[in-house]
């Protein structure tokens, strides 16, 4: 039986559902209601003549069917996207670009960028953590983010396309009177024993406390407990200061009143810094954004590791490897 010329919006009501395995967000995603979504998914099932999903009171999953189906739906809307960039006309929409934290690497390559292209409207926003981050690209909310994408799991990996932008090397923050902040950098060894903060219990940043709990395991470092969600710079030197822990940090991160930021070293702890978009994303400022990082890279050595670094192989994978 030959293939239906199946609507635009068809596959996109089976994405939405696909990626959010929950009817109720998927028609929030698409600003729909949910009868409507639901209608539009029984009618690509009939005019594929499969069942695409597996629904029960508590869950929705995919099935054979819908797990062939994905990776299709995602090129033909990928490359309907492509057609209306290109024969669009008029400006292109705002480009909404999470930065995580304001002043560091993926602020710098956000400038550049700007420059690159100053006709695009490219919109900073200032939210913790790649895997809320991701959670926000695939839902449309968001359109990129930075950060350690082998932190996240493979099925959302699956819908984004990574670009390596910087080993960024690890360090630590400290408050002015610890004994280690007189130090010009701080050799893991000395840390053993140590208790750091490390955005534990902080789901927004999974993939950045996962990361530090490897790094700590063959250290001897222990990971400070959970600590109330800080929102804000003051809120957090507040929270922090109580707690009472050094803080892991990169390099670049801006030093707080009262704190100092010193890298680690023997060897230097890397965190794989990319940036991250939805697959098939078209849009001229995406474009300004890969070169701005290309060229930054290139400029200042970002992708060259230093002799004798630390980071997981799987890490290094993806940063050699990216999709």
């Amino acid at each position: 039986m030959p293939v239906p010329d199946t609507a635009p919006r068809l596959l996109r009501a089976f994405l939405a559902v696909a990626e959010e395995l929950h009817f109720t967000r998927a028609a929030a995603r698409l600003f729909v209601a949910q009868q409507a979504l639901s209608r539009d998914v029984r009618r690509l099932e009939r005019e594929l003549g499969a069942e695409l999903f597996v629904r029960t009171t508590r869950q929705v999953t995919l099935t054979p069917d819908g797990e062939r189906l994905l990776p299709y739906a995602r090129r033909v809307l990928d490359a309907h996207a492509g057609l209306a960039a290109a024969f669009g006309g008029g400006a292109a929409r705002p480009l909404l670009v999470d930065l995580n934290s304001d002043g560091m690497t993926a602020a710098r390559v956000l400038e550049r960028a700007r420059q690159l292209a100053p006709e695009c409207e490219l919109m900073a926003r200032f939210e913790s953590g790649l895997t809320w981050a991701a959670s926000e690209i695939l839902a449309g909310r968001l359109d990129v983010s930075f950060g350690r994408a082998a932190g996240l799991a493979p099925a959302v990996r699956a819908g984004l396309s990574v670009q390596p932008v910087r080993y960024e090397p690890m360090a630590l923050m400290l408050p002015a009177a610890h004994p280690l902040a007189g130090r010009a950098a701080i050799p893991l060894s000395e840390l053993s024993g140590t208790t750091v903060y490390a955005g534990a219990g902080n789901e927004r940043t999974r993939e950045w406390t996962e990361l530090a709990a490897l790094l700590f395991a063959e250290w001897d470092i222990q990971l400070a407990p959970p600590v109330p969600l800080a929102v804000g710079v003051a809120e957090f030197q507040r929270v922090m200061a109580k707690a009472g822990h050094p803080v892991l940090a990169v390099v670049d991160f801006p030093p707080l009143p009262g704190a100092v930021v010193r890298p680690l070293v023997d060897p230097v702890p890397l965190s794989p810094l990319a940036l991250v978009r939805r697959k098939g994303l078209h849009h001229p400022g995406v474009d300004a954004l890969r070169t701005a990082a290309e060229q930054l890279a290139l400029r200042n050595g970002w992708l060259e590791r230093p002799s004798g670094s630390w980071l997981p192989e799987g890490d290094l994978a993806l940063m050699r490897n990216p999709s």
